[in-house]
C-alpha cells in the first residue's frame, strides 16, 4: 500500500552503495532489478496535467476530506483522479514533514460518510468492514461522523464500537448519541469536543456537528444545532477559563445556511463569547467544492467528494498577544504564504489561502517532491537550491568543541553547478553539483556587529571580482537561457491553404531555447522559457542563535579563497593570525552536502534504517 513514498518521497535512493533500500540485509553482490516506471493502482492512468503553483503555507494549516464513500482504490477510468490511498497517506506523510521542517502546524480532518458508494467498501457485510480499516491508515488529527455512519443500525453499531473506539478522542460527534444496549443509555457516539495544544502551541477547541439529520436509525438521536449550543455542556465549554486560541467546528454539514447548512448557528454561539477568536469551519455532505466566508476571522472549507478532491486551508497572523504560538513568525520563509483577508474591511490579523487539490499522482507529485534549481527560482526561495543548502550548512558544518557558540557559515554559490532534481540522489550527484572542494577556515567570537553584516558586505562588493558566480550562458547545462519562441503569420498559412486545417496542441518541456546570428530557429525540439534570477555571490547558513539573533560574538566560517576579503571587511582588528581550519584541515565544500543528506528528514523520510557502505 505505501508505495508512493518510496518513489516520490525522498529525492535519495543510493549514496555510496545505498542509503535506501528495501531490505537492510542480504549479500553484498546482490542485484536487483529496478522497475523504471512507478507503481501505480492496475489499470489506473495518471493525470497528464497537473498544478502550476505551489501551495501558499502559513502558520497553521489544514488537510481535508470529505465524503470519500469508500473510493479508496482511486477512480481508475478517470486519470484525474486515480490516485489511490495509499498514495494519499504517503503524500500526507511527506507534507507532515515539511511543516515540521518550516516550524509551522498541519492538521488533518475528515467530516464523514465512509462508505456507500464502490465495491470495495460495500460488498462486506456491514459496509465498510475492509474499507474502515484501509482508511485507518492515515494519521487524522480530527474526524466526525457522517449520515451514511447513521442509517442503518448494525452500520451505526459499527461505528461506535469500532469506528469512534478506533480514533477515541479525535472522534467528535457533538449532537450524535446512540442507545448502548450494555448501559441502556443513549450515550455519545464520539467526544463532544476535544481541547489540545498543537505542537507549535496554538490551543485550539473543536466540535464535530452534523447537520439536522431526519432518517438516522431510530436507535440513535440526533440533536438540531439551535439546542445543542444552549445545552449546558456547550456553554461550559466556550465559556471555560481555558484560552483558547482558535475553534475548529468540522461537520458532515453544508458550509452555507442557504442549502441547510447549521453552521451559522454554532458560529453565532461561539461568538457571544469570543467575538475575535478565529472560528475554522470544514463541511461536507453537499459533494461540492466550496469555501464560505462567515465573518472577519471566520471561514468554512467544503472539500468534494469520492477521493477526487482533496481540500487545503492556511492562514497566518497569530503572535504572542493574540495567542501561544511558538512557531515561526510571521510566515514560514522560502514557500508562499496566505495573503487574502476574510473581508475587504476586516481589521483581523489574519491572512487566509485555500486551495482544492485534484486527486492524482501528478497532484501529489508536484506538492510533495520538488526540483532545486540555481537561478530558475528567486534566490532562497522554496525551491531555490540555496534554501537547501543553506539548511545544510547551519545543520551539518560544526566543530563540536565549539557547538555551543553561535556561527555563520558562508559559501559561494559559484561552487554549485547543476541544479538538484527530483528522483534518487546518487553518489554522482555529489559531484554533479558541487564538484570544487573548498577548505572551511574560521575567526573565532567575532563582534556581532561585524559578523551579522558580513555576508551583505561580501556580497555588496567586498569580495571583490575574483569569486564572482560563473555567469549562466546559453552553452551552460544549468537553467538554460531561453527566449520566446519565433512568432509565426498563421493567419496568412491558413489563408495560403485553403483546405482542413487540423489543429494541435503541444505541452512544450522547459529547456533551450538559442538565439543566435542565424536566428531562433536551431533548436531541433522546441522547448518553453525558463525564468532566470540573479544570485548574490554568497549564501550561509546561520546556527545557535536564539529568537533574538546575534547577542554578543559569533564564530565566522568561510571558505578559503574568501579569506582575504572577509580580512578587509572586519578591519585591522583581524587578520590571518586569526584564521585557522573551522573542523579539520581535510574537511571541505565536497563533505557537507553528503552528511546533511544522510541525517535530514527532506530525503530520508519514509526510507527503511539501512546499513551502508
Amino acid at each position: 500500500m505505501k508505495h508512493f513514498s518510496l518513489q516520490l518521497v525522498s529525492l535519495v535512493a543510493g549514496i555510496s552503495n545505498s542509503l535506501a533500500c528495501g531490505d537492510c540485509s542480504g549479500a553484498n553482490n546482490h542485484v536487483e532489478r529496478v522497475r523504471h516506471v512507478r507503481r501505480m493502482q492496475p489499470g489506473a492512468a495518471n493525470a497528464t496535467c497537473g498544478p502550476t503553483k505551489a501551495l501558499e503555507w502559513g502558520q497553521v494549516n489544514f488537510l481535508h476530506t470529505t465524503d470519500t464513500h469508500g473510493w479508496l482504490e482511486g477512480h481508475l477510468k478517470e486519470a484525474n483522479y486515480g490516485a489511490d490511498w495509499g498514495d494519499f497517506v504517503s503524500f500526507t506523510e511527506t507534507l507532515k514533514h515539511q511543516a515540521d521542517s518550516m516550524g509551522v502546524d498541519l492538521l488533518i480532518i475528515d467530516t464523514g460518510d465512509l462508505h456507500d458508494g464502490t465495491g470495495l467498501s460495500d460488498t462486506t457485510d456491514p459496509n465498510g468492514a475492509i474499507s474502515v480499516r484501509i482508511f485507518e491508515r492515515l494519521k487524522y488529527d480530527l474526524l466526525t461522523i457522517g449520515n451514511h455512519e447513521l442509517l442503518l443500525a448494525e452500520v451505526a453499531y459499527q461505528t461506535f464500537n469500532e469506528i469512534a473506539k478506533f480514533w477515541g478522542d479525535k472522534y467528535l460527534t457533538s449532537n450524535v448519541r446512540i442507545f448502548n444496549p450494555a448501559t441502556s443509555q443513549f450515550e455519545y457516539m464520539g467526544k463532544q469536543y476535544k481541547y489540545f495544544t498543537t505542537k507549535h502551541g496554538l490551543r485550539i477547541m473543536a466540535f464535530g456537528m452534523l447537520f439536522d439529520m431526519t432518517r438516522n436509525t431510530d436507535i440513535t438521536k440526533i440533536t438540531k444545532a439551535r439546542d445543542m449550543v444552549n445545552q449546558d455542556w456547550f456553554q461550559h465549554a466556550i465559556n471555560s477559563s481555558k484560552p483558547v486560541d482558535m475553534f475548529l467546528v468540522l461537520g458532515h454539514n453544508p458550509v452555507r445556511s442557504s442549502i441547510g447548512g447549521t453552521f451559522g448557528v454554532i458560529r453565532d454561539a461561539i461568538r457571544q463569547a469570543h467575538p475575535r477568536t478565529p472560528i475554522q469551519i470544514f463541511g461536507g455532505h453537499t459533494h461540492i467544492r466550496d469555501f464560505a466566508v462567515l465573518d472577519h476571522s471566520s471561514t468554512a472549507l467544503e472539500s468534494g467528494r469520492y477521493c477526487e478532491t482533496l481540500g487545503w486551508v492556511s492562514m497566518s497572523g497569530f503572535n504572542k498577544s493574540n495567542s501561544d504560538w511558538t512557531g515561526i513568525s510571521p510566515n514560514p520563509r522560502g514557500v508562499p504564504n496566505p495573503s487574502r483577508k476574510a473581508t475587504a474591511n476586516s481589521t483581523s490579523p489574519f491572512r487566509y489561502s485555500r486551495r482544492y487539490l485534484d486527486w492524482n499522482r501528478a497532484t501529489f507529485e508536484f506538492h510533495a517532491a520538488r526540483d532545486f534549481c540555481i537561478t530558475c527560482a528567486p534566490f532562497n526561495s522554496s525551491n531555490s537550491i540555496f534554501s537547501l543548502l543553506s539548511q545544510a550548512l547551519a545543520e551539518v558544518v560544526v566543530n563540536e568543541t565549539r557547538k555551543d557558540i553561535p556561527r555563520y557559515v558562508i559559501a559561494n554559490t559559484g561552487g554549485i553547478r547543476l541544479d538538484m532534481y527530483k528522483g534518487p540522489f546518487t553518489y554522482d550527484d555529489f559531484f554533479t553539483i558541487m564538484p570544487s572542494r573548498n577548505s572551511l577556515l574560521y575567526i573565532p567570537e567575532v563582534a556581532c556587529g561585524k559578523a551579522a553584516t558580513l555576508l551583505d558586505e561580501l556580497n555588496n562588493g567586498g569580495a571583490g571580482q575574483e569569486h564572482k558566480p560563473i555567469p549562466f550562458q546559453f552553452d551552460l547545462c544549468v537553467d538554460p537561457i531561453v527566449a520566446p519562441l519565433m512568432t509565426r503569420d498563421a493567419s496568412n498559412y491558413v489563408h495560403a491553404f485553403k483546405a482542413v486545417t487540423r489543429r494541435q496542441v503541444v505541452d512544450l518541456v522547459p529547456g533551450y531555447t538559442t538565439i543566435d546570428d542565424f536566428g531562433s530557429d536551431g533548436d531541433d525540439t522546441t522547448h518553453s522559457q525558463i525564468p532566470y534570477h540573479n544570485l548574490p555571490q554568497f549564501y550561509q547558513g546561520a546556527a545557535g542563535f536564539g529568537a533574538e539573533g546575534c547577542t554578543s560574538v559569533a564564530d565566522v566560517v568561510f571558505v578559503d579563497f574568501a579569506e582575504r576579503h572577509v580580512l578587509t571587511i572586519l578591519g585591522p582588528d583581524y587578520s590571518s593570525s586569526d584564521v585557522t581550519d573551522y573542523i579539520s584541515s581535510n574537511y571541505t565544500t565536497h563533505d557537507f552536502l553528503p552528511e546533511f543528506v544522510r541525517r535530514s528528514d527532506i530525503f530520508q523520510a519514509g526510507m527503511p534504517d539501512c546499513i551502508f557502505a
